[in-house]
């Protein structure tokens, strides 16, 4: 158990989670504490001493049930065991469907893919926990066709085994079955241990099943097929585990983090996923930069006091004394690039740089893409900083001819506009990969508001080897920017603002 566990510490790290050496001991003393058989109290426990963000979890649980798996002969690529030749004994759910026509055979394997099907209607139509378990195993022995080392992702097998099992087709068939029993005013026979067959039926129902009543139904039955598919997942897991080992497949399976995420390759759940991230992150950054403010150590050097503290050591400025700091806010314009290829990357960083404008002086948003137009109205009128990143995407006016970047026109737009307004207080952020679709890149709007400005910084989320590639001028921006980051994902996005203020 303390190589399992050494291993599981050391890819959840990999994985990108925190974990101290003093937490992974806590873990290993609080599984002292369980019994090994109990494998849902096993995972509780080491998430309540190893997670310490809910955005994390997913990460945790794919490495555990990896590392934690179900082990044993029955789970060689080989295919399962028999009953009886390691131990174990068949699932109580095999035994119950094989004892209705089963001719004997000896093995699990030796179950017909009809008896499979009639399992697999039975299971379903019941709920019956042991016996979908016993329906994953036998389908995946039968249906995924799992070679020992053969390198192909659990994802494969999965679509596979599911593909044979049309599991559209039972749901109808269970739903349709419910449906006629209702309308005949039949009562269906109760299963296993008084079983029924769904959420709605009852004795005496009569007519119809209303729309509501066929929808919680169909909803039921589905929430069932859900489980099935877990199980089957599970399986597979357990099977490649036992195949290729733990590490190599949790590596095969290794999700990113919230934080890690890139911006421009986000899938849909990823992106659900880093909005969830982004509130706890806004919290975290503000409180850590009104605390850096506030116990800033020093200001500049106070010659007269230190002149004047030195008399106390016979005229030797031992102590040099400071003034007390006072740190200015400094102003943000923020100009982004919200263009189909980094959309998502601007409305992360329009979304934290507003979350923590008190950190600021003033904030002040633009976005475009051919045209450019003043947002900072629509986060003053917003309740919360989503809405108003909702909002930027549908009202404000960022088309000027054909809707494709182009930097140079909107820069020079920007300028004229409000080029005046920026001052030795502000800070410009740009936003954007710098891919103008060869038109001009008009750099010099850059050059003159680096000379008005604090500061000019260009974020870009391409990843710094593709950057002065195809139509990429970030090259020529950069050159009169103060820093380029490469800013792809929250984790490096909170380094930069942090590093702002």
């Amino acid at each position: 158990m303390l190589d399992v566990l050494t291993g599981f510490v050391a890819e959840l790290r990999r994985s990108g989670l925190p974990v101290s050496v003093t937490e992974a001991a806590d873990a290993a003393d609080a599984i002292g504490h369980l019994p090994l058989e109990d494998r849902q109290a096993i995972k509780y426990a080491l998430g309540a001493t190893l997670v310490k963000s809910s955005a994390h979890w997913r990460a945790f649980d794919t490495a555990f049930e990896v590392y934690f798996s179900l082990r044993g002969p029955q789970y060689d690529l080989g295919g399962p065991a028999a009953p009886g030749e390691d131990g174990e004994a068949a699932p109580a759910g095999a035994e119950r469907a094989r004892g209705e026509g089963d001719s004997g055979a000896g093995g699990l394997e030796m179950v017909s893919p009809e008896e499979l099907a009639a399992m697999l209607y039975r299971a379903l139509r019941y709920g019956d926990q042991s016996m979908l378990g016993a329906v994953a195993r036998l389908a995946v022995a039968r249906f995924a066709g799992m070679e020992p080392g053969r390198p192909v992702g659990g994802t494969y097998y999965l679509y596979r085994t599911l593909r044979n099992l049309d599991l559209d087709g039972v749901l109808a068939r269970l739903v349709g079955e419910a449906r006629a029993h209702v309308e005949a005013g039949t009562t269906p026979e109760d299963g296993p241990d008084g079983a029924r067959p769904g959420p709605i039926l009852r004795a005496g129902d009569l007519g119809r099943l209303t729309s509501l009543e066929e929808r919680l139904l169909e909803d039921e039955y589905r929430s069932r097929i859900e489980e099935l598919r877990r199980e089957i997942e599970a399986e597979i897991r357990r099977r490649l585990v036992a195949d290729r080992g733990a590490e190599a497949l949790a590596k095969s399976l290794r999700k990113p983090l919230p934080e890690d995420v890139d911006f421009m390759h986000a899938t849909r759940d990823e992106l659900v996923m880093m909005r969830r991230a982004i509130q706890p992150l806004t919290r975290k950054l503000q409180a850590r930069l009104a605390r850096k403010r506030r116990h800033l150590r020093r200001g500049s050097l106070d010659f007269r006091a230190t002149v004047r503290h030195s008399l106390s050591y016979g005229g030797v400025p031992a102590e040099p004394r400071f003034r007390h700091p006072r740190p200015s806010k400094p102003e943000i314009f923020v100009v982004a690039d919200v263009s189909g290829s980094v959309a998502a990357f601007a409305r992360f960083t329009l979304h934290l740089v507003h979350a923590i404008s008190s950190q600021f002086s003033t904030v002040r948003s633009f976005v475009f893409i051919d045209g450019i137009d003043e947002v900072t109205e629509i986060f003053e009128r917003s309740e919360t900083v989503t809405e108003a990143v909702h909002r930027v995407n549908q009202e404000a006016d960022v088309v000027w001819v054909d809707g494709h970047s182009d930097y140079g026109h909107a820069l020079s737009v920007f300028f004229q506009r409000w080029g005046a307004e920026v001052g030795p207080k502000t800070s410009v952020l740009l936003l954007g990969d710098a891919r103008s679709n060869y038109h001009t890149p008009e750099s010099w709007v850059v050059k003159e508001l680096r000379q008005r400005a604090r500061h000019v910084y260009w974020l870009n989320p391409e990843p710094e080897a593709y950057w002065g590639s195809g139509d990429s001028i970030i090259d020529q921006y950069a050159q009169f920017c103060d820093g380029v980051y490469e800013c792809r994902n929250l984790r490096q996005l909170e380094s930069f603002v942090e590093h702002l203020v």
